[in-house]
């Protein structure tokens, strides 16, 4: 019997914000994958090593967490106003399937850069030198990124000296403005607190009643007190996710959660949704000694909060979550307000396990609903390596 040969398909593996992803240009995908569907999600597993009982997805541009199973497609957009439309699919690493329910906020940041080095955005838009501002549209949750890249010389700058907790190295600021980042989820009516309320009463089996706060807005997020679930709010990742009993109590949560959303109707379907929701909590400031060894004293920050991402703490924060945090700081009398001392706020500065992260939002009410115009954080982008991904042909 013989075998074929392996195909070869262009791509750019990069890293936005505090994750990594492989990034494709949409006309650039075989035939069959240029359409959504089950040829295109064999692929993206197959470039990435899923799935792989093992966990490392050695075979593959997967890094075995949920920070670096991620894949992105790019192409023209045909939308007014908008250059570049913006795919984004969360690779599963020990299951076969990808999720394509939430937009990835991190490697947002390197869609612009992408987008200009790749030439998919307009000459005539970009400047030799200063600040590119490239019109995204998020296909996931159908709505606008601005991303502000730097440009010297006709090119994206990378480098430079703009530091991000949780990524080692300085490089250049991109800013981004999330435009009404209130998700529009099915089953959920587009509606920033799905339930209507600012917390809610949630019954989880074996935790108990807990206050939360349930929020569409960048993705959807539950956010929970930690000393209502046994935490100071300080942990880094080995504390929970070394603690099989508590990553099985967030799960719980999390699917329990995403039911009163109404993102899922019964619980048994979110085993197969693991990107969204997002599950959170939060804490009021502490100090606490960083994962890099950084000290981040309690006058540091305005509150403090942890999130799980695909089952596991983050080592850092999911950009999407920080507008889910930026948002729900900004509206009076949610957890993540209380958490940071209540009140106004346009802009709130928050400790996570690898340091510390600066988000804005601005806050208004309409007709009596919370709205939020739009949600603001800077992070970087930097190109890894370029070329071609090679995977089996009977993929």
């Amino acid at each position: 019997m013989g075998f074929q040969p392996q195909i070869k398909v262009p791509a750019t593996y990069m890293r936005g914000g505090t994750s990594k992803g492989v990034f494709f240009r949409l006309q650039d995908l075989p035939e069959a994958a240029q359409q959504p569907g089950s040829a295109r999600d064999a692929l993206l597993l197959r470039v990435i090593g899923s799935p792989d009982p093992y966990g490392k997805q050695i075979d593959g541009m997967g890094g075995a967490t949920s920070s670096t199973s991620k894949s992105v497609i790019i192409s023209k957009s045909t939308r007014p106003e908008h250059d570049v439309d913006y795919l984004f699919g969360q690779v599963s690493i020990d299951q076969a399937f990808v999720d394509w329910s939430g937009n990835c906020g991190n490697l947002s940041a390197a869609v612009g850069p992408f987008a200009i080095s790749n030439g998919l955005v307009d000459p005539s838009r970009l400047p030799k030198d200063g600040i590119a501002t490239i019109r995204i549209w998020q296909a996931n949750i159908q709505k606008t990124i601005i991303a502000h890249v730097p440009m010297t010389n006709g090119a994206v700058q990378e480098t430079g000296d703009f530091e991000l907790d949780g990524v080692t190295f300085p490089a250049a600021e991109v800013q981004l403005e999330f435009m009404d980042p209130a998700a529009e989820e099915e089953g959920a009516g587009g509606a920033m607190f799905p339930t209507g309320q600012l917390i809610n009463d949630l019954e989880v089996p074996g935790v108990g009643l807990l206050k939360a706060t349930m929020i569409n807005a960048g993705i959807p997020t539950i956010f929970v007190n930690a000393d209502a679930i046994g935490y100071t709010g300080t942990e880094l990742q080995e504390a929970i996710n070394s603690d099989p009993k508590a990553l099985a109590m967030f799960e719980t949560i999390r699917a329990h959660g995403a039911v009163r959303m109404g993102l899922i109707k019964d619980i048994s379907e979110a085993a197969k949704r693991q990107h969204t929701p997002k599950v959170a909590f939060v804490a009021a400031p502490k100090e606490y000694v960083s994962s890099s060894g950084k000290v981040v004293k309690a006058d540091d920050v305005d509150l403090l909060v942890r999130a799980l991402s695909m089952g596991k703490l983050h080592h850092a924060m999911m950009g999407t979550a920080a507008v889910a945090i930026g948002t729900a700081a900004a509206i009076p009398g949610t957890l993540v307000n209380l958490a940071a001392g209540g009140g106004e706020r346009a802009a709130v500065r928050f400790g996570h396990p690898s340091g510390t992260l600066r988000v804005g939002a601005e806050a208004a009410q309409e007709a009596g609903e919370w709205c939020v115009k739009k949600a603001i954080m800077s992070r970087s982008a930097r190109v890894l390596m370029e070329g071609w991904v090679r995977v089996p042909a009977t993929v």
